[in-house]
């Protein structure tokens, strides 16, 4: 089982970004997104269920978009209008339970990140 995202990059303020997850090996109930800020916890960014909906962090909602292909076994995050405290390593998560859930712990699996760094 394996979690491989792509996408980060550098971008201006106010810029976009396009984040891929691809999993492969078994398919997930809810995929998630992460971010790692620079000496900072790992944090919840965005969550898709099976059905397709969403849930954000209120840092984020109205700016990042998560989807996903279940026929692709695919996650994405559209960031938008992105500031500079989105700077940090994003990391897709899954975990095989229905619930979604905020906590790092809940999540079994996991993608090796992807930077993405907000300058002006």
């Amino acid at each position: 089982v394996q979690l491989q995202a792509s996408g980060g990059g550098t971008v201006q303020i106010g810029g976009s970004l396009r984040l891929s997850c691809a999993a492969s090996g078994r398919t997930f109930n809810v995929m998630s997104w992460f971010r790692q800020a620079p000496g900072k916890e790992r944090e919840f960014v965005a969550a898709v269920a099976w059905s397709g909906a969403p849930t954000y962090s209120p840092s984020v909602k109205g700016r990042f978009t998560i989807s996903r292909d279940n026929a692709k076994n695919m996650v994405d995050l559209q960031m938008n209008s992105l500031k500079p405290e989105d700077t940090a390593v994003y990391y897709c998560a899954a975990r095989t339970q229905s619930v979604i859930r905020f906590d790092i712990r809940a999540y079994g699996y996991w993608g090796q990140g992807t930077l993405v760094t907000v300058s002006s």
